[in-house]
């Protein structure tokens, strides 16, 4: 939608800010995969993998998907492996 709406007014460049944080509460409505990296335990970006995949009761489950990650020895942060979540 965004982008049919920048391509309409042949606009290139977008920019803007929010002061919005996606914490476990939060429900996700149109977004139905995730792809990241592994991120730092108490960080924000955790916030985001665990709103994510605790939507529908499994708020345990990312901590579930990361204790797998640390036991296959997976590598954390910007240049470790990644993950696919699907919903």
């Amino acid at each position: 939608a965004v982008q049919a709406w920048m391509t309409e007014r042949r606009i290139n460049v977008l920019t803007g800010e929010t002061a919005l944080l996606i914490a476990p509460d939060d429900t996700f409505h149109l977004c139905t995969g995730l792809i990241t990296n592994f991120h730092q335990p108490y960080s924000t970006l955790i916030l985001l993998v665990a709103a994510f995949l605790g939507a529908g009761g499994r708020d345990d489950l990312w901590r579930r998907v990361y204790d797998e990650a640390l036991k296959e020895n997976y590598r954390f942060l910007s240049y470790g492996d990644a993950s696919l979540l699907w919903r």
